[in-house]
């Protein structure tokens, strides 16, 4: 990769270091920018193999995850890990022909199922709340981008090893897990969302790729513009379903003498005769005069 490649994965690492909503988080680790400069600067075909490339993706930061926050494995391993189920999916995939139209109903079907497991077995929304502030590791700021640039350089160079699916390659994911490690459960659960996006962005590639590069861009953007939106929006309009009421307003006050007394009649009071019932409250003063 060109040093603007690394460059560009080094700015959104940065991005994500400073988000502390996993939920931004993962959109933002979502825009296809390494996909674009990957194929601007390689003359690889977007097929059937690169659109399971986002599958890989997934199962990248599942493996994270998984071996990490379960196994309890230091997370340099736990992203090894990860880096080894991609590229042994990557392997299998270069090996044999893989028909776009398959590919893209196998992801469209794998999307839905992904989609119906991760609602059963959501969080209840106090925990992932909670969970999506982020915590400070406590390196200085320079020396977290010093850090991010060497990290970026490295993974480029090993991503050029991928030949096609250096397309789909974790260039900016394998800093990103470590950046997101005490949030890897929610952050991998945002991003298999936003997953459908890189779908349609790949696919109206692919289908305007024999125009010109530059047009198959313009398209897949749009495509995963238009499908982020949809897939966010919707999460607003919950949220504001889900809002609590209004508080109730105060009974009114009832004027007595120089004062105001607030009544509320008690359950027990109210089963008895008018004449003996108990009133309780509390006083407001009112206007003093001299």
């Amino acid at each position: 990769m060109t040093l603007s490649a690394v460059l560009l994965v080094t700015a959104v690492v940065w991005a994500v270091s400073v988000i502390r909503s996993v939920r931004l988080r993962a959109l933002v680790y979502s825009l296809p920018l390494p996909m674009t400069l990957a194929l601007v600067s390689t003359d690889y075909r977007v097929d059937g193999a690169q659109l399971l490339g986002v599958l890989g993706l997934n199962l990248f930061f599942v493996t994270v995850a998984v071996t990490y926050q379960r196994l309890r494995w230091p997370i340099l391993l736990a992203d090894g890990a990860g880096i080894a189920v991609y590229v042994g999916l990557s392997a299998g995939l270069l090996a044999v022909p893989v028909p776009f139209e398959p590919a893209l109903a196998g992801m469209l079907a794998l999307w839905l199922v992904a989609m119906l497991l991760l609602r059963r077995r959501a969080r209840p929304p106090e925990t992932t709340e909670a969970s999506t502030e982020g915590r400070p590791d406590g390196l200085p700021a320079l020396l977290k981008l010093v850090v991010i640039f060497v990290g970026a350089v490295l993974t480029s160079l090993f991503g050029e090893l991928l030949r096609g699916m250096v397309v789909t390659f974790p260039y900016s994911g394998v800093l990103v897990a470590v950046e997101a490690r005490r949030q890897l459960h929610d952050f991998s659960r945002h991003f298999a969302r936003n997953s459908l996006a890189l779908v349609g962005f790949l696919t109206a590639y692919h289908y305007v790729q024999h125009v010109s590069p530059a047009v198959a861009l313009g398209a897949g953007w749009v495509a995963f513009g238009l499908i982020a939106a949809a897939l966010h929006l919707p999460l607003r309009r919950r949220r504001r379903a889900a809002e609590p009421p209004p508080a109730a307003e105060p009974p009114p006050s009832a004027p007595v003498g120089d004062q105001q007394v607030w009544v509320q009649v008690s359950p027990d009071a109210a089963r008895k005769p008018r004449g003996q019932r108990a009133l309780t409250g509390r006083r407001r003063p009112g206007p003093r005069f001299e």
